[in-house]
């Protein structure tokens, strides 16, 4: 990303990665509950963006979580709609006051490491043309809400929740870093998750279809 100059003239300081964000709530968060509110002040500028890939990591991973799974995909989905609109980023102050277990970000650290490395591995600016228009950025957060409430759909499938979160994941991170790149794997990422939903409700009207004909017969 470009960087702004500091108030004394000189170049300002490079955003933290990732990595180092996630290390912050590590460090702070540990040993007690935290709530999504002391999350976002603890991330500051860049807060609403990192908690889009924070909240979608979860569901990429077998990481457990009982009760926030609903709680995710709502501040996801809320995020994206505010985005969508071309609005600042919020959420309701009922969702900002969920907490989270002590010890959520050791854990969301330890099995999502490996992504969080590819992402910063890979992540820089580039086809600039796919970030910098506000329309664009508009339809890449409308996509995002669309991966949002698929997330809250109650299919205990595999990979009904991975394609959506992936396709969070990959265009929060296009719109964080402005890479263009990640964007269209982000794109691709969901028509491919658009065509296993297609999949899996021709093979679910078929199987009530064969079923009925068994019945009648």
């Amino acid at each position: 990303m470009a960087t702004g100059a500091a108030p004394d003239g000189g170049p300002a300081p490079l955003p933290r990665k990732l990595s180092e964000e996630l290390a912050e709530l590590r460090r702070r968060f540990t040993e007690k509950p935290v709530t999504l509110r002391e999350v976002i002040h603890t991330l500051h500028g860049r807060a609403y963006t990192l908690l889009l890939i924070l909240f979608a990591l979860p569901f990429i991973t077998p990481l457990p979580l009982p009760g926030l799974s609903t709680p995710f995909g709502l501040a996801i989905a809320f995020i994206a709609l505010r985005l969508t609109l071309g609005q600042k980023p919020w959420l309701p102050m009922k969702l900002q006051r969920k907490e989270l277990p002590a010890g959520f970000f050791t854990k969301v650290f330890t099995v999502a490491a490996r992504v969080i490395s590819f992402m910063e591995k890979f992540l820089r600016p580039r086809l600039a043309v796919l970030t910098s228009s506000g329309m664009l950025q508009q339809l890449h957060a409308f996509i995002i809400l669309l991966a949002a409430l698929s997330l809250l759909l109650p299919l205990p499938i595999p990979f009904t929740n991975s394609f959506p979160a992936w396709t969070i994941l990959l265009l929060a991170g296009g719109l964080l870093e402005r890479d263009g790149v990640f964007i269209l794997a982000g794109y691709t990422v969901f028509a491919f998750g658009v065509l296993y939903f297609i999949f899996l409700g021709e093979a679910a009207a078929q199987l009530v279809e064969a079923l009925l004909h068994w019945l009648r017969a």
